[in-house]
């Protein structure tokens, strides 16, 4: 199957009455008769924490869609980082990261500091990545395939390369780009996650993770420290993502498309001193965007704003359509002032190496007609 049909049918549920769509099991147990019965995969099917079958049509999908061998689901995307990091790291174990990347996985990882795991960052950049790499000789290394909130684009295949010929093991964080732009497995990387939050789920109104695996020895140790942590999926986010995932292919394709209108309208507006957008030849790893993405370059535009913070306050103020918030990947449009949000955890010294100032803005883009949402930013800019 080609991978837009596999977003719609890329599992293997076929259910008993004939419906068309995989039930939900609204248990916390299953009967056990001396011997625990098995889910597909071989696991013990006895407890809502650690098994669920409405989980398993989802994690399929995503599978197939990463080019894994499987995955899991999590009630949140800091849930999966959580359960993924603490599987493969241990004390005196080092991890390489970007300064900039969202700002709860910084936290999380500068957290991990206190039981002996070393962590060390670097520029978003591919060859200063590539440097800190051979320096640190890392133990696991971690990456965003569009680094949140500037968007900027390193060269995954070439990272990944550099980390396996020194025996690192790879993290990447797919959620800007989904598995519609690429496929981190299918160069290398050994664990790709996501928050389903964000487009997979598609609409604003589920809270979740998921983590795909290259291989299946990884899966045992994983799936134990989700049952241990108690951060799986519950049975109706499960439904409800993969109600999502079904139509994820069109959705991102016209928010993608979408992005570009609004990126190439806000770089001739007189109220924005820069636009931030791979699509956009001027950002710096437009190349790298284009051969890695091909036409697509998500559906995120930062930009920055002319007179700084007081201005960016009543940007948000007299939005109409865009709705001021947090998050990204739904159906509607949402504005956010990442030095406020996602980008707050990040040290101020940091912030502003990398040009996380109170100029900018991040637009996610969702599933309205690309002339208002021009229309709403230039009456919210000229205000």
């Amino acid at each position: 199957m080609r991978r837009a049909t596999l977003a719609v049918r890329g599992y293997k549920y076929s259910d008993p009455h004939g419906a068309l769509q995989p039930p939900i099991y609204v248990t916390a147990l299953f009967r056990m008769e001396g011997e625990a019965l098995k889910s597909d995969r071989g696991f013990d099917l006895k407890y809502s924490r650690e098994e669920n079958p409405t989980l398993r049509p989802l994690e399929e999908v995503i599978a197939n869609l990463e080019h894994g061998v499987d995955s899991l689901a999590f009630n949140s995307g800091m849930a999966a980082l959580s359960a993924v990091f603490l599987s493969l790291l241990s004390a005196d174990a080092s991890v390489l990261t970007t300064m900039e990347a969202y700002g709860a996985t910084l936290r999380l990882l500068d957290a991990l500091e206190k039981y002996g795991v070393r962590l060390r960052k670097t520029y978003p950049d591919t060859d200063d990545y590539i440097e800190a790499l051979k320096a640190v000789k890392p133990t696991l290394v971690f990456f965003e395939t569009i680094t949140n909130p500037l968007l900027k684009v390193l060269d995954g295949p070439e990272i990944i390369k550099a980390a396996k010929d020194l025996g690192a093991v790879v993290v990447v964080d797919n959620t800007f780009a989904t598995p519609v732009l690429t496929t981190p497995i299918s160069y290398g990387a050994d664990i790709v996650v996501h928050s389903t939050t964000k487009y997979i789920g598609g609409h604003n109104d589920v809270v979740g993770g998921v983590a795909v695996i290259s291989r299946h020895e990884l899966l045992e140790e994983l799936w134990i420290w989700r049952a241990m942590l108690g951060g799986i999926m519950q049975p109706f986010e499960a439904y409800l993502t993969l109600r999502g995932v079904k139509t994820l292919f069109v959705r991102f394709e016209r928010q993608c498309k979408t992005a570009m209108e609004v990126a190439q309208f806000l770089e001739g507006h007189g109220k924005v001193s820069e636009v931030i957008y791979p699509g956009l030849p001027s950002h710096p790893h437009h190349s790298i965007a284009k051969r890695l993405f091909g036409d697509g370059f998500g559906a995120v535009v930062s930009f920055r704003l002319k007179g700084g913070r007081d201005a960016a306050i009543k940007f948000f103020k007299a939005l109409r359509l865009i709705t001021p918030g947090p998050s990204l990947g739904g159906v509607e449009s949402i504005a956010t002032y990442p030095i406020a949000s996602a980008a707050s955890p990040i040290p101020d010294e940091e912030k502003k190496i990398l040009g996380i100032t109170e100029d900018l803005v991040r637009l996610s883009v969702g599933l309205e007609d690309a002339q208002d949402l021009i229309e709403d930013l230039d009456r919210a800019l000229n205000s």
